[in-house]
């Protein structure tokens, strides 16, 4: 990582001095140090503060907003771990942006840390984290520790297909061994199907019971940049504002509708969370499903159209009910 983190650097500072971007969208520690920021570096300086971790838990395709292409390069680069290179690409394809307006910085990534299960681990106030190969140290308030990465990481670093970029105009780091999933890919959404209805309506009711309906997950999510959201909207208005069961679950199941076809698993919602809901037990069966029915992987190839706005007269029907 402190390597990747050097080359980043050297990129980003590369990049802005000969005026090939107005800026570098990047990563920055927090005011925790199992906290990231998003970040914009503008200069030198700037520069020098980026870094990559295991704690680097965003989307940072999140902020390659149309607005920000408007400096004298008109364009911008931003560093991408596998999932967040496909979300580029679905967003190129959803002309948002075009390939020429962004410098992708390709991150290979074996997988960030669930914030949530470091914090369980360390059972003390942790000061600093140092990282090596597949290890953290931790300095504690109360000595110190030496956990394995492998048993911190986010459930959908666990299933990720993508661990090294899909899209990158250069990278960071030597590219990882690719993980090989096999049947157990989806072993999670198979659990849910086969719960009696009844048992399911209550997993999901129990799931959500803490939903403050803040935002979180929409606002960390790239695929959810609509002018006004369903959710936002008074006329007319298709969802209740209140916390109500019914207005929870609503809100969630058609946040997951509008991402099929489009979500890459990137985790970012679930990473933002301040209740720690598994919330991607909804776009994981979508993901599944447009696997099954189209043998379709969101943002993998930026010459093919996504599965749902794409027909085909050899397209199944058997997935209809």
């Amino acid at each position: 990582m402190k390597e990747i983190t050097e080359n980043i650097r050297k990129i980003a500072v590369r990049l802005l001095e000969e005026k090939k971007v107005d800026g570098v969208i990047g990563f920055r520690r927090g005011s925790l140090v199992y906290m990231t920021e998003p970040f914009m570096a503008r200069t030198r300086a700037q520069a020098e503060e980026l870094v990559f971790n295991s704690h680097c838990r965003m989307n940072l395709a999140a902020y390659l907003t149309p607005d920000r292409f408007k400096g004298e390069a008109g364009k911008l680069a931003v560093l991408a771990k596998g999932c967040d290179s496909r979300n580029i690409v679905t967003q190129i394809l959803e002309n948002r942006f075009t390939r020429d307006q962004v410098h992708v910085i390709g991150l290979p990534c074996k997988g960030m840390v669930d914030k949530t299960r470091l914090l369980a681990a360390s059972k003390s106030h942790i000061l600093d984290i140092d990282e090596e190969d597949e290890s953290l140290f931790l300095t504690l308030e109360h000595g110190n520790k030496r956990l394995s990465k492998a048993d911190l990481l986010q459930s959908n670093c666990s299933t990720c297909i993508s661990r090294n970029p899909v899209l990158f105009d250069e990278l960071a780091g030597e590219k990882v061994e690719e993980l090989d999933l096999g049947e157990e890919r989806f072993a999670d959404v198979a659990k849910v199907e086969a719960m009696d209805i009844e048992v399911r309506k209550a997993y999901f009711s129990d799931l959500l019971s803490t939903c403050t309906r803040c935002y979180a997950c929409r606002n960390a999510c790239p695929l959810c940049y609509c002018p006004t959201c369903f959710v936002d909207e008074a006329r007319p208005q298709w969802v209740g504002k209140s916390c109500d069961s019914t207005d929870v679950m609503t809100y969630h199941l058609v946040r997951a509708f509008h991402d099929a076809g489009r979500c890459t698993d990137c985790g970012a919602c679930e990473a933002a969370c301040p209740m720690d809901i598994s919330m991607r037990l909804f776009t994981r069966k979508t993901i599944r499903d447009c696997k099954e029915a189209y043998d379709w992987e969101a943002g993998m190839d930026q010459s093919l159209r996504p599965a749902l706005d794409l027909f085909e007269l050899t397209d199944k029907n058997d997935f209809i009910r």
